[in-house]
Protein backbone atom coordinates (compact mmCIF):
# COMPACT_ATOMS: atom_id res chain seq x y z
CA UNK A 1 0.00 0.00 0.00
CA UNK A 2 2.47 2.18 0.95
CA UNK A 3 4.52 1.29 -2.38
CA UNK A 4 1.50 2.40 -4.44
CA UNK A 5 1.47 5.87 -2.36
CA UNK A 6 4.67 6.39 -2.94
CA UNK A 7 4.62 5.80 -6.66
CA UNK A 8 1.70 8.23 -7.19
CA UNK A 9 2.87 11.12 -6.19
CA UNK A 10 6.13 10.33 -8.12
CA UNK A 11 4.23 9.90 -10.74
CA UNK A 12 1.90 12.96 -10.35
CA UNK A 13 5.52 14.98 -9.99
CA UNK A 14 7.34 13.39 -13.06
CA UNK A 15 6.55 10.61 -15.38
CA UNK A 16 4.89 7.27 -15.62
CA UNK A 17 8.34 5.62 -16.58
CA UNK A 18 9.79 7.39 -13.41
CA UNK A 19 7.64 5.26 -10.86
CA UNK A 20 10.29 2.11 -11.16
CA UNK A 21 12.56 4.69 -8.92
CA UNK A 22 10.42 3.75 -5.65
CA UNK A 23 11.23 -0.18 -6.21
CA UNK A 24 14.75 0.77 -6.31
CA UNK A 25 15.22 2.87 -3.33
CA UNK A 26 12.43 2.34 -1.12
CA UNK A 27 13.53 0.54 2.08
CA UNK A 28 17.16 1.13 1.17
CA UNK A 29 19.95 3.63 1.69
CA UNK A 30 22.37 5.27 -0.05
CA UNK A 31 22.27 4.02 -3.83
CA UNK A 32 24.55 4.33 -6.66
CA UNK A 33 22.78 6.41 -9.33
CA UNK A 34 24.63 4.46 -12.24
CA UNK A 35 22.85 1.04 -10.89
CA UNK A 36 19.40 3.08 -10.48
CA UNK A 37 19.78 4.33 -14.40
CA UNK A 38 20.80 1.08 -15.50
CA UNK A 39 17.87 -0.78 -13.91
CA UNK A 40 15.49 2.33 -14.98
CA UNK A 41 17.14 1.64 -18.46
CA UNK A 42 18.23 5.43 -18.77
CA UNK A 43 21.19 7.58 -19.64
CA UNK A 44 22.98 8.46 -16.52
CA UNK A 45 21.61 12.38 -17.04
CA UNK A 46 18.16 11.23 -17.53
CA UNK A 47 18.17 9.57 -14.33
CA UNK A 48 19.87 12.78 -12.64
CA UNK A 49 16.97 15.13 -14.25
CA UNK A 50 14.45 12.57 -12.72
CA UNK A 51 16.48 12.63 -9.19
CA UNK A 52 16.95 16.42 -9.05
CA UNK A 53 13.38 16.68 -9.71
CA UNK A 54 12.42 14.55 -6.81
CA UNK A 55 15.03 16.33 -4.91
CA UNK A 56 13.85 19.88 -5.17
CA UNK A 57 10.47 18.62 -3.31
CA UNK A 58 12.56 17.08 -0.29
CA UNK A 59 11.14 13.57 -1.62
CA UNK A 60 14.72 12.17 -2.09
CA UNK A 61 18.33 13.36 -0.43
CA UNK A 62 21.76 12.43 -1.66
CA UNK A 63 25.54 11.90 -0.58
CA UNK A 64 28.28 12.70 -3.22
CA UNK A 65 31.93 10.33 -2.96
CA UNK A 66 34.57 11.26 -5.23
CA UNK A 67 36.16 7.84 -7.22
CA UNK A 68 39.55 7.78 -6.36
CA UNK A 69 40.57 5.76 -9.67
CA UNK A 70 38.39 7.89 -11.98
CA UNK A 71 38.15 11.84 -10.14
CA UNK A 72 34.61 12.63 -10.70
CA UNK A 73 31.71 12.31 -8.14
CA UNK A 74 29.24 9.93 -7.70
CA UNK A 75 25.84 10.35 -6.06
CA UNK A 76 23.93 7.97 -4.14
CA UNK A 77 20.42 8.47 -3.56
CA UNK A 78 18.48 7.63 -1.00
CA UNK A 79 13.93 8.03 -0.62
CA UNK A 80 12.69 10.50 2.24
CA UNK A 81 9.65 8.38 2.82
CA UNK A 82 7.92 10.56 5.09
CA UNK A 83 8.41 13.53 3.04
CA UNK A 84 6.99 11.56 0.13
CA UNK A 85 3.56 10.69 1.94
CA UNK A 86 3.21 14.23 3.31
CA UNK A 87 3.32 15.32 -0.04
CA UNK A 88 0.89 13.30 -1.47
CA UNK A 89 -0.93 13.32 1.47
CA UNK A 90 -1.36 17.61 1.17
CA UNK A 91 -2.26 16.87 -2.61
CA UNK A 92 -4.76 15.13 -1.96
CA UNK A 93 -6.38 17.17 0.97
CA UNK A 94 -6.37 19.93 -2.25
CA UNK A 95 -8.42 17.34 -4.37
CA UNK A 96 -10.62 16.75 -1.50
CA UNK A 97 -11.34 20.38 -1.65
CA UNK A 98 -12.34 20.73 -4.73
CA UNK A 99 -14.86 17.70 -4.82
CA UNK A 100 -16.73 18.83 -1.54
CA UNK A 101 -16.58 22.33 -3.09
CA UNK A 102 -18.21 20.46 -6.37
CA UNK A 103 -20.62 18.68 -4.25
CA UNK A 104 -21.72 21.46 -1.81
CA UNK A 105 -22.20 23.78 -5.52
CA UNK A 106 -24.45 20.61 -6.54
CA UNK A 107 -26.23 20.29 -3.69
CA UNK A 108 -27.12 24.10 -3.82
CA UNK A 109 -27.34 24.59 -7.32
CA UNK A 110 -29.28 23.61 -10.18
CA UNK A 111 -27.50 22.90 -13.66
CA UNK A 112 -28.91 22.81 -17.17
CA UNK A 113 -27.36 20.68 -19.88
CA UNK A 114 -28.25 20.64 -23.64
CA UNK A 115 -28.42 17.34 -25.27
CA UNK A 116 -26.54 18.13 -28.48
CA UNK A 117 -23.75 19.74 -27.59
CA UNK A 118 -23.05 17.98 -23.94
CA UNK A 119 -22.57 21.33 -22.56
CA UNK A 120 -23.73 21.51 -19.43
CA UNK A 121 -23.77 25.60 -17.37
CA UNK A 122 -24.89 26.45 -14.15
CA UNK A 123 -28.55 27.99 -13.62
CA UNK A 124 -27.08 31.80 -13.80
CA UNK A 125 -25.61 31.09 -17.31
CA UNK A 126 -28.65 29.39 -18.87
CA UNK A 127 -30.95 32.24 -17.59
CA UNK A 128 -28.47 34.79 -19.18
CA UNK A 129 -29.23 32.82 -22.58
CA UNK A 130 -32.81 32.29 -22.12
CA UNK A 131 -32.31 28.60 -21.33
CA UNK A 132 -30.84 28.35 -25.51
CA UNK A 133 -27.92 26.87 -26.17
CA UNK A 134 -25.49 29.43 -27.51
CA UNK A 135 -23.88 26.85 -30.04
CA UNK A 136 -26.47 24.97 -31.26
CA UNK A 137 -29.88 26.54 -30.75
CA UNK A 138 -31.30 23.90 -28.70
CA UNK A 139 -33.67 24.62 -25.00
CA UNK A 140 -31.40 23.04 -22.24
CA UNK A 141 -32.55 20.51 -20.16
CA UNK A 142 -32.29 19.86 -16.18
CA UNK A 143 -29.35 17.76 -15.15
CA UNK A 144 -30.00 14.76 -13.24
CA UNK A 145 -27.65 16.13 -9.95
CA UNK A 146 -28.43 13.59 -8.11
CA UNK A 147 -26.26 10.59 -10.09
CA UNK A 148 -23.25 13.39 -10.40
CA UNK A 149 -24.30 13.75 -6.41
CA UNK A 150 -23.87 10.20 -5.74
CA UNK A 151 -20.71 9.77 -7.69
CA UNK A 152 -19.11 12.68 -5.87
CA UNK A 153 -19.87 11.77 -2.94
CA UNK A 154 -18.36 8.04 -3.50
CA UNK A 155 -14.92 10.20 -4.60
CA UNK A 156 -15.01 12.18 -1.90
CA UNK A 157 -15.12 9.11 0.90
CA UNK A 158 -12.71 6.77 -1.60
CA UNK A 159 -10.54 10.13 -1.50
CA UNK A 160 -11.07 10.69 2.82
CA UNK A 161 -9.97 6.70 3.57
CA UNK A 162 -6.84 6.97 0.94
CA UNK A 163 -5.76 10.30 2.93
CA UNK A 164 -6.54 8.63 6.74
CA UNK A 165 -4.26 5.55 5.56
CA UNK A 166 -1.28 7.66 4.08
CA UNK A 167 -1.78 9.77 7.03
CA UNK A 168 -1.44 6.58 9.09
CA UNK A 169 1.64 5.48 7.36
CA UNK A 170 3.21 8.91 7.40
CA UNK A 171 2.98 9.14 11.23
CA UNK A 172 4.65 5.54 11.18
CA UNK A 173 7.18 6.99 9.78
CA UNK A 174 7.94 9.63 11.87
CA UNK A 175 7.86 7.93 14.40
CA UNK A 176 10.48 5.70 13.34
CA UNK A 177 12.65 8.92 12.32
CA UNK A 178 12.09 9.90 15.65
CA UNK A 179 13.63 7.01 17.15
CA UNK A 180 16.18 6.86 15.18
CA UNK A 181 16.79 10.61 16.05
CA UNK A 182 16.61 9.66 20.04
CA UNK A 183 18.33 6.72 19.68
CA UNK A 184 20.88 9.29 18.43
CA UNK A 185 21.26 11.86 20.44
CA UNK A 186 21.24 9.01 23.48
CA UNK A 187 24.28 7.70 21.30
CA UNK A 188 26.19 10.91 21.77
CA UNK A 189 25.38 11.54 25.23
CA UNK A 190 26.84 8.10 26.13
CA UNK A 191 29.72 9.25 24.49
CA UNK A 192 30.02 12.15 25.98
CA UNK A 193 29.37 10.69 29.41
CA UNK A 194 32.40 7.96 28.18
CA UNK A 195 34.22 10.95 27.31
CA UNK A 196 33.96 12.64 30.25
CA UNK A 197 34.65 9.86 33.03
CA UNK A 198 37.52 8.63 30.75
CA UNK A 199 38.96 12.95 31.03
CA UNK A 200 38.40 12.32 35.11
CA UNK A 201 40.04 9.27 35.05
CA UNK A 202 43.10 10.60 33.10
CA UNK A 203 42.53 13.86 35.66
CA UNK A 204 43.06 11.85 38.77
CA UNK A 205 45.97 9.91 37.49
CA UNK A 206 47.88 12.91 36.39
CA UNK A 207 47.18 14.53 39.77
CA UNK A 208 48.23 11.53 41.96
CA UNK A 209 51.44 11.30 39.55
CA UNK A 210 51.56 14.91 39.94
CA UNK A 211 51.19 14.15 43.72
CA UNK A 212 53.80 11.60 43.81
CA UNK A 213 56.07 13.72 41.79
CA UNK A 214 55.70 16.97 44.45
CA UNK A 215 56.66 14.41 47.19
CA UNK A 216 59.52 13.35 45.31
CA UNK A 217 60.81 16.91 44.69
CA UNK A 218 59.95 17.68 47.93
CA UNK A 219 61.94 14.75 49.55
CA UNK A 220 64.55 15.62 46.99
CA UNK A 221 64.60 18.97 48.05
CA UNK A 222 65.08 18.10 51.30
CA UNK A 223 68.04 15.94 50.97
CA UNK A 224 69.58 18.85 49.19
CA UNK A 225 69.10 21.09 52.25
CA UNK A 226 70.40 18.37 54.67
CA UNK A 227 73.67 18.07 52.51
CA UNK A 228 74.06 22.12 52.65
CA UNK A 229 73.64 21.84 56.24
CA UNK A 230 76.11 19.13 56.59
CA UNK A 231 78.34 21.15 54.24
CA UNK A 232 78.23 23.93 56.61
CA UNK A 233 78.65 22.33 59.80
CA UNK A 234 81.56 20.55 58.38
CA UNK A 235 82.62 24.17 57.15
CA UNK A 236 82.41 25.40 60.35
CA UNK A 237 84.10 22.73 62.35
CA UNK A 238 86.81 22.82 60.18
CA UNK A 239 87.49 26.80 60.70
CA UNK A 240 87.14 25.55 64.49
CA UNK A 241 89.80 23.02 64.65
CA UNK A 242 92.26 25.42 62.66
CA UNK A 243 91.45 28.61 64.75
CA UNK A 244 92.40 25.92 67.85
CA UNK A 245 95.32 24.58 66.11
CA UNK A 246 96.73 28.11 65.83
CA UNK A 247 96.10 29.09 69.38
CA UNK A 248 98.07 26.39 70.53
CA UNK A 249 101.07 27.44 68.27
CA UNK A 250 101.12 30.87 69.95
Amino acid sequence: MQIKFLKSIVEHLTNKQSVAIVDLLVGKKDINEFLIAKKLGLTINQTRNILYKLSDFGLVSFIRKKDKRKGWYIYFWTLNVAKSLGLLEQKLEEELQQLEAQLKSRKEKRYYICKTCNIEVTEEVALLNNFICLECEEVYKLSDNEQIIKKLERETSKLKREIKVISEEREKEDEKIEKKRVRAIKKVAEKRKRDRKKKRKITKIKSRKGAKKGKRVKKAKKKVVKKKVKKKVKKKAAKKKIARKKLKRK
